[in-house]
């Protein structure tokens, strides 16, 4: 076989990849090491994980599958559509048994050794009833529905994700048939744990237990033969159409609304509900069910609570510090911190500043464009928005920099998948307050982080600027690791303001100096680097490739960096989540090293390392290896080239993430992984740990966290969106 003769068993499927990064999030919840309530916590995010995957790629994979004309788009491993999804409800079904075995075996009987315990109607003392009547009557009972199900009354659209409880009932007298299904939705706006009691013993009931008490109180006069629960996960994908549109909020907004009337995807039900019951559910909405000939079921019997993503309310409790990861300081950055108070323009104009979060404070980000907002010598301030929080101080900086009549211009991401709401909300907002909001392309989405001040300062004018890995939101920059970058440099700033002509006026024909820019670029420069290093090796120069990312799908980049490692080229890659090349095939892929971490934080940065030491390339970049960032995004990778910002990467950064042996997880060549063994008398490593005591003031912990007061069901749900 000649070295670029690729073959599809050379691939890993993309989807089932994905699977085998939430299988990594799960054993977080199955480790010991892991405080109880962190475990509880990725219980949680592996169940979040899971529903965004159905929604979206199990939602794509059935389209193509299942609908007459829909085309058919072969992985590069050569599975056809139904073949993934046969595989991938395997493959899921194996991991949904073990979560439970997870929550019932191990999480429920620790829980209750530290008088945390939820319980079963079976379980409750007269005065748990008396809370409960409490309850139902005052909060409960105004606010749920019953709705029968008969010709007179049809079944109702059940919405994506939300919880129902389905009931068989027998009425011997008055109005309506004598047999009746019905069913009652579970409404977010009542707790899903029902605080049973609080202090030294904290005790719940889920909501669906509590109602399922006064089933026959709801439906008055009618016996209760029997009940379950249930849960639908539906398409909610969105994509906007290629032809124009005349006002982009709108079609969003739109969509929006149509989300929650997409297919069903998948049914879940509890394991030991009444199968009649369950028929009752399946057949209105078309889920497929396994048959005697094809073994393919969208079919799942859940063996304990329906949606573990509740379980993140536990984390809300009073107390129980012992339990949570232990809390932390993010640190000032350097380049801020050597100067006191030194003004953040000059300390940028002296000198690049790198920042590393959540190591280093988010709080220098803001303060970037809350000082500019404020500044009387800022003359216009250009921000890309793709995920911003629900109380944004960069939005809000946007928003007084406007009414302060500086020249503001935002871009606004509204296709930033289930951020969407969200996002045309501070649409709304930043258009009341005067600031220019534009929305990018209608096909491709703009996710580059991007921050732009222009400055006069006494005849001249001078442009900073912020670029980043990850979004503009101080809530996420304590969960997820990701690097920024302040400079002055010129090139770099006249690239940017360049970059925004281009999104806000399809500005084109600027000759990129710094910047490698999608769609244009970026595909095209990577495969470059990489082939820049396959002809070092093979004319016997040093050479390497470090690569640290989310995912890397893209087969032409996975077949460059195939041939780099044939050459002779050592690769080292730090890959989070789907990971579409196999490593360490002898003879093929041996000079190829994959690595999966997962940890306390999400890793969700992109560092780019091409060359030995000392005349390496190194770039940060918004984009990781997909083409859908190559092709259908607009990104930037930007270079790091103060020396010792490069050092920086080069002696901390790297070196922890390639000798941990705590959290690290060897990606095999079949696509699967499994933990790294540290030899026998080996120093144990774990390179969050160590990152975290770099810096002065920081708290080496075992375990590390912020208290459990973030909403970590967030953190995961990054990796099958692309983040």
């Amino acid at each position: 076989m000649s070295e670029q003769e690729f073959l599809p068993e050379h691939f890993v499927n993309r989807e089932l990849s994905w699977l085998e990064f939430n299988r990594r999030v799960l054993e977080e919840a199955e480790s010991p090491d892991v405080p109880l309530l962190e475990r509880v916590k990725f219980l949680s995010i592996f169940s979040s994980n899971l529903d965004e995957f159905f929604m979206v790629r199990v939602s794509g994979l059935r389209e193509q599958a299942f609908e007459d004309g829909a085309p058919q788009d072969y992985s590069p491993d050569g599975l056809r559509p139904i073949q993934q999804l046969e595989r991938i409800a395997t493959r899921t079904k194996e991991l949904v048994a073990a979560q439970y075995r997870c929550w019932n075996e191990q999480v429920v009987p620790q829980l209750a050794e530290q008088k945390i315990r939820i319980l079963h109607p079976s379980q409750l003392a007269p005065e748990h009833h008396a809370v409960l009547d409490k309850f139902f009557n005052e909060r409960a009972y105004p606010i749920l529905t019953p709705m029968a199900v008969d010709p007179a009354h049809p079944s109702p659209r059940f919405h994506n994700r939300g919880l129902y409880l389905a009931a068989r009932l027998r009425r011997h007298s008055g109005l309506g048939p004598k047999n009746l299904f019905g069913v009652v939705q579970l409404p977010q706006v009542l707790p899903r744990l029902v605080t049973l009691a609080q202090g030294e013993e904290q005790l719940y009931i889920l909501l669906e237990d509590a109602v399922s008490i006064r089933l026959a109180e709801l439906f008055g006069g009618s016996e209760v033969v029997n009940h379950t629960y249930f849960r639908i996960t539906r398409d909610s994908d969105i994509e906007l159409l290629e032809q124009e549109s005349d006002d982009m909020l709108q079609t969003i907004e739109d969509r929006l609304k149509a989300r929650q009337r997409g297919q069903a995807v998948r049914l879940e039900v509890s394991a030991d509900g009444d199968e009649e019951l369950i028929r009752e559910i399946v057949e209105p909405e078309a889920v497929r069910e396994a048959t005697s000939t094809d073994a393919y079921s969208e079919v799942y019997r859940i063996p304990g609570p329906i949606d573990l993503t509740a379980l993140m309310e536990l984390l809300k409790m009073p107390g129980r510090e012992h339990l949570r990861d232990a809390p932390f300081t993010p640190q000032t950055p350097r380049g801020r911190a050597q100067r006191g108070k030194e003004d953040l323009f000059a300390a940028i104009r002296r000198h690049d500043i790198l920042l590393h979060h959540p190591y280093d404070a988010f709080d220098a980000v803001v303060e970037f464009v809350s000082r500019a907002a404020n500044d009387p010598h800022v003359l216009a301030i250009k921000q890309t928005l793709y995920r911003t929080s629900g109380d944004s101080p960069v939005t809000r900086a946007l928003i007084q920099a406007a009414e302060n009549g500086k020249h503001v211009t935002a871009l606004v991401e509204l296709k930033a998948r289930f951020d969407e709401e969200n996002n045309v909300g501070w649409a709304r907002k930043l258009e009341r307050a005067g600031v220019h909001v534009v929305f990018g392309f209608l096909d491709l989405k703009t996710h580059c982080k991007l921050s732009l001040i222009v400055r006069q300062e006494g005849q001249a004018i001078r442009r900073y600027v912020h670029l980043g890995t990850g979004n503009y939101n101080p809530n996420t920059a304590l969960i997820y690791t990701d690097l920024g970058l302040f400079t002055a440099d010129e090139d770099v700033t006249a690239d940017a303001s360049a970059l925004f002509n281009l999104l806000t006026g399809y500005s084109q024909g600027h000759k990129w100096r710094k910047l490698v820019v999608a769609p244009t670029d970026l595909h095209r420069r990577t495969v470059e680097l990489i082939e820049e290093q396959t002809r070092r090796a093979k004319e016997g120069l040093p050479s390497r490739i470090y690569a640290k990312l989310n995912s890397l799908v893209d087969y032409r980049v996975i077949e460059a960096l195939y041939r780099a490692g044939q050459a002779g080229v050592p690769v080292d890659l730090i890959v989070r989540g789907i990971c579409g090349l196999r490593p360490g095939i002898p003879g093929f892929s041996e000079n190829i090293r994959v690595r999966s971490i997962v940890d306390r934080f999400l890793e969700h940065s992109r560092v780019y390392v091409f060359g030995p030491e000392e005349d390496c390339r190194i770039y940060l970049a918004s984009a990781d290896w997909m083409p859908r960032n190559f092709y259908r995004r607009v990104e930037v990778m930007f270079p790091v080239e103060a020396p010792d910002l490069r050092d920086r990467i080069l002696h901390e950064i790297m070196p922890a993430y390639l000798r941990d042996n705590v959290k690290a997880r060897i990606v095999l060549p079949d696509g699967t992984h499994q933990r790294y063994v540290p030899a026998e008398g080996e120093a144990r490593h774990r390179c969050q740990e160590e990152l975290l005591a770099v810096r002065p003031g920081m708290l080496p912990t075992e375990s590390g966290g912020n208290g459990g007061e973030m909403n970590g069901a967030a953190v995961f749900a990054a990796a099958s969106r692309g983040n």
